[in-house]
């Protein structure tokens, strides 16, 4: 166990972050499995609406540094390309 002041307060800052860390993470896998979900339905505006918000969700958490830039650029990029080929498939 930590001794020093700073020690501790840095253990009480890391136990906040996580937290906070883990709860976008989760809101991340939410909107991507429901983005999924949606796509396996068929509806086109549903797929559209629920790719921006996945899109939006995946976004938020590289700007607060919760998902790199990369790892956020690359997942859209795949959600995207999944809806695409699903939609024109469709037509």
């Amino acid at each position: 166990m930590a001794h020093t002041k700073s020690a501790l307060k840095r253990i009480r800052q890391d136990k906040k972050r996580n937290l906070r860390n883990q709860s976008v993470k989760s809101t991340v896998r939410t909107a991507t499995r429901s983005f999924r979900e949606t796509l396996e339905e068929g509806d086109a505006a549903k797929t559209q609406t629920s790719l921006r918000t996945a899109i939006k969700t995946v976004g938020k958490a590289a700007s607060k540094g919760v998902l790199r830039k990369q790892t956020a650029s690359r997942r859209i990029s795949r959600l995207a390309k999944a809806a695409h080929k699903s939609l024109a498939a469709a037509k």
